[in-house]
């Protein structure tokens, strides 16, 4: 029996971790469960899967889920703050760590789990993308093993050499191809982005995600991010990183040899097949996730990404060039204006023109420690934040000099 602690449990990932682990009760059990805020999901996860331990981000959430708990009379104990995700993330009990936590909330307990010597399942962009060096080099002195959760990084692990290497080229891989669905407003043009809503954003033509991440999916900064992941993951140079848009989000990701052959994984567009993945390795357990018809798909379609009109991929790639302290801006810039525009404050094209006036104004210094990072992080997100106090305050509501 192998236990789990679910950084993340109310939200997508974290729900389809449980119901992977509900079909395998036998080899998983739950020890912990995390959640920001949702009580009234958290309760029932808690009345349904008996975990040891319940953390809330924050103390009033956690002290309402007590006295629920109590009232429920569950043996749940309620942790409360980043101790709390911490102390669950490196417990001795503790054989597997979802990280699912959505932004810069889940590099600390993915740095606890890495120095514990935890398996890592790992879905949360930003523990790579802030903190990719460190977070790395813990995950090797923790003798941490780590899985790439993401349907695009698990996918290019399904289909690397197991060969230890230094360079992609001693083992015969010429190129990394990510694909991108190209989110929902592929072959908009530029006047209609500029009426696209929260609401419309917010339906992704394949996957069942988080808000936060179908955003970002339809802006391309997803892929972005993945594009720095997958540096950290698989030491590759950023010209070795394409992405390519595939509308059907079958083929989740490919690799290149130098011989001329690519490999691909495919799959129903499905987060339970990469978790299960995850979790049985290096076996492979039932998802309960369809087999793929590729009679019924019938096609695959490729095309190049536009990066004129969906500029946060290129972005990405310059915080990657740039290194340092960049993706840790990168992350938190577009963190605060991916909110701001569900909050309806800015405008979808705003997106990219506040991430971009942030990398410009702020200096890239070489990272340092976990300490520094997370100031640079504040220091982003304030001034980001007060792009958008100034866009408020305008009635022509632009970003300045952008």
């Amino acid at each position: 029996m192998q236990f789990v602690t679910i950084l993340g449990s109310t939200g997508t990932i974290g729900q389809q971790t449980l119901d992977v682990i509900s079909r395998h009760s036998d080899r998983y059990g739950v020890f912990a469960l995390t959640a920001h805020s949702n009580v009234e999901v958290m309760l029932q996860q808690c009345a349904q899967y008996r975990p040891r331990y319940a953390v809330m981000q924050h103390e009033e959430s956690a002290q309402q889920l007590r006295q629920r708990v109590q009232a429920e009379q569950l043996h749940v104990e309620v942790l409360s703050g980043m101790e709390g995700l911490t102390e669950v993330a490196a417990h001795a009990d503790v054989s597997i760590v979802m990280a699912a936590i959505v932004g810069a909330a889940g590099l600390l307990p993915a740095l606890a789990a890495a120095k514990a010597g935890k398996k890592i399942l790992l879905a949360n962009k930003e523990t790579l993308v802030m903190a990719g060096q460190l977070f790395m080099d813990a995950v090797k002195l923790g003798q941490a093993t780590l899985l790439p959760i993401d349907s695009e990084h698990n996918a290019i692990f399904q289909v690397m050499p197991r060969l230890p290497y230094k360079d992609l080229a001693e083992v015969g891989v010429n190129q990394i191809i990510l694909t991108a669905s190209g989110g929902p407003f592929r072959g908009y043009s530029q006047a209609q982005l500029q009426e696209v809503t929260p609401a419309l954003a917010l339906k992704h033509p394949n996957w069942v995600m988080g808000a936060k991440i179908t955003i970002d999916s339809s802006t391309l900064m997803n892929k972005g991010l993945e594009v720095i992941e997958a540096h950290w993951l698989f030491d590759a140079r950023p010209d070795q990183i394409e992405v390519v848009v595939h509308p059907q989000s079958v083929i989740h990701s490919m690799v290149s040899y130098v011989d001329g052959s690519i490999l691909a994984q495919l799959g129903n567009p499905d987060m339970r097949t990469p978790i299960a993945y995850g979790l049985g390795y290096p076996e492979r357990i039932a998802s309960a996730v369809k087999p793929l018809s590729l009679i019924e798909v019938a096609k695959l379609e490729f095309e190049a990404p536009d990066t004129q009109r969906f500029p946060c991929l290129t972005l990405a790639y310059d915080a990657l060039a740039a290194g340092g302290t960049a993706p840790a801006m990168l992350n938190a810039a577009n963190e605060v204006a991916v909110d701001a525009f569900l909050r309806d404050n800015i405008g979808y094209l705003d997106i990219p023109r506040l991430i971009d006036h942030t990398l410009q104004a702020l200096p890239v210094e070489p990272v340092a420690s976990i300490e520094q990072l997370l100031a640079v992080d504040a220091q982003a997100r304030a001034h980001t934040q007060q792009l958008i106090s100034a866009m408020a305050a305008s009635p022509a509501r632009k970003v300045a000099s952008v």
